[in-house]
C-alpha cells in the first residue's frame, strides 16, 4: 500500500509539473492573443487576461495593422523570409558536406577534433563582439541595408549548428553502405549524394527548420546593418514604441503575425523534426 502511494504521490508531483512547465511556454502566446484585442486605455490601466469579464474584445487592432500599416509589415515579412531561407540554403548545404567530411575523413595538418571545437566556439562567441567588424565589411562591400549582408551573416552564425548537427548523423549512419557502392565503382561524390545524403535526409530537414528559425528571430545584425529597406519582422516589431511608451497592443499583432510562417514551418515539417532528432538514439 505504501509503494502505491508513493507512486501515486509521484504521478501527481509529475503532472503538476508538466502543467506549470506548459502554462509558462504558453502564457505568453496567450498574453498575445489577449493583448491583440484590448483597447489602449485597457492595457494601460487594468490588468485583464479574460475576455468578455474583464474586458470587452475589439479587433480595431487588427484593422490599424491590415489597413494602415500592412506594406510596412509586408515587407518586413518578405525579407524575413527571403534573409531565412538564404541563410539556411547557405548553412545548410555547407554545413551538410563539412559535417560529412568531418565525419569520414580524417585530417593531418588541422586535426578534426580542432575543427570541430572550433566551430563549437563559433556558438559561445557573443554576437555582439562581431558586430562593428561585420558592419565594417558591410559597410565596405557596399552592403549595408541589404537583404544579401544579413543572409551572409546568419548563415555565418548558424552553419556551426548545422555542421556539428550533421557530422554526429553522418557518423551514425553505416560506412559500410559507402564502402559498398565504392567497391562498385562510385567516387566519393557519388556515395555521399546517392547513399548517405538520402539517408540523413531527416536530420537535414531538422537542422534546416532550426536554422531557419535562428535567423527569422535574429535580432541585433538586423538592427545594426539595416535602416529601411531591408528590415526584418523583429526589427519592425521592436519599432512599435511612441512618444507615451511602448504601443504593447501593435507588438501583440506583429508578434502573433510573424509567429505563423515558422510554425506553419515546423508543423509541416513535424516528422522530419521528430526522426531527425532522434537519429540514433536508439540502436537495434
Amino acid at each position: 500500500m505504501y509503494q502505491g502511494r508513493s507512486t501515486l504521490i509521484g504521478k501527481i508531483a509529475l503532472w503538476v509539473v508538466i502543467l506549470i512547465a506548459v502554462s509558462w511556454a504558453i502564457f505568453p502566446f496567450y498574453w498575445a492573443i489577449v493583448t491583440s484585442f484590448k483597447q489602449p486605455g485597457v492595457i494601460m490601466t487594468t490588468p485583464s487576461l479574460v475576455p468578455w469579464l474583464q474586458f470587452t474584445p475589439t479587433l480595431a487592432n487588427w484593422n490599424d495593422e491590415f489597413t494602415q500599416r500592412w506594406p510596412e509589415i509586408s515587407r518586413a515579412l518578405s525579407n524575413s523570409l527571403i534573409v531565412s531561407t538564404g541563410a539556411t540554403a547557405i548553412a545548410i548545404t555547407l554545413g551538410t558536406m563539412a559535417g560529412y567530411g568531418l565525419a569520414r575523413f580524417r585530417f593531418r595538418r588541422w586535426k578534426n577534433k580542432d575543427m570541430t571545437m572550433w566551430f563549437l566556439s563559433q556558438r559561445f562567441l557573443p554576437p555582439m563582439a562581431t558586430a562593428i567588424p561585420f558592419f565594417l565589411v558591410m559597410k565596405f562591400l557596399n552592403l549595408l541595408d541589404t537583404q544579401l549582408a544579413l543572409i551572409l551573416v546568419n548563415a555565418t552564425f548558424t552553419m556551426p549548428f548545422a555542421v556539428l548537427t550533421l557530422r554526429d548523423v553522418f557518423k551514425e549512419l553505416p560506412k559500410e553502405m559507402e564502402e559498398s557502392a565504392w567497391v562498385d565503382g562510385a567516387s566519393h561524390f557519388q556515395a555521399f549524394f546517392r547513399i548517405a545524403l538520402p539517408l540523413a535526409a531527416p536530420a537535414i530537414a531538422a537542422a534546416a527548420v532550426i536554422c531557419f528559425a535562428f535567423s527569422w528571430n535574429e535580432f541585433l545584425f538586423a538592427l545594426i546593418l539595416t535602416y529601411r529597406n531591408a528590415q526584418p519582422i523583429t526589427v519592425v516589431i521592436a519599432g512599435v514604441e511612441h512618444t507615451q511608451g511602448v504601443q504593447f497592443w501593435f507588438v501583440a499583432t506583429r508578434l502573433l503575425i510573424a509567429i505563423l510562417p515558422p510554425a506553419l514551418l515546423a508543423l509541416t515539417a513535424q516528422r522530419y523534426i521528430v526522426r531527425g532528432l532522434t537519429f540514433g538514439a536508439v540502436k537495434g
